[in-house]
């Protein structure tokens, strides 16, 4: 395993949760939120929606800074762009190796090898 795909792994653990994304939606329609705010207008505690964003901070797909007593979230899109290049490296491999196949399967002339 590379370093990136580590951390797309890391990435796609973390929008495994159907909160973690529901979070991730309403930060980038909003741009920036408090905890509080997230919590008024999602269907979970406060509690509950800081410790998801705590593990969207940690895989890095938010980013907060303090203002007063309050912490607000934003979306960090860098981490979900790497996860999508990744995951487009991988499917491009995987084409690659399915036509391989395909052209072994079918044969030089079109028949299968073998007939």
């Amino acid at each position: 395993m590379t370093a990136q795909s580590d951390a797309a792994g890391e990435v796609l653990a973390a929008l495994a949760d159907p909160t973690r994304r529901l979070i991730l939606d309403t930060l980038a329609k909003h741009g920036e939120a408090t905890g509080t705010t997230l919590a008024n207008e999602l269907p979970v505690t406060r509690q509950a929606i800081v410790q998801h964003l705590s593990v969207l901070d940690r895989v890095g797909l938010v980013a907060s800074r303090k203002d007063g007593r309050e912490r607000w979230y934003a979306v960090r899109p860098r981490q979900l762009l790497d996860t999508a290049r990744w995951m487009n490296q991988v499917a491009a491999q995987w084409n690659a190796r399915l036509t391989t196949i395909k052209r072994l399967a079918e044969g030089v002339d079109g028949e299968f090898p073998g007939r």
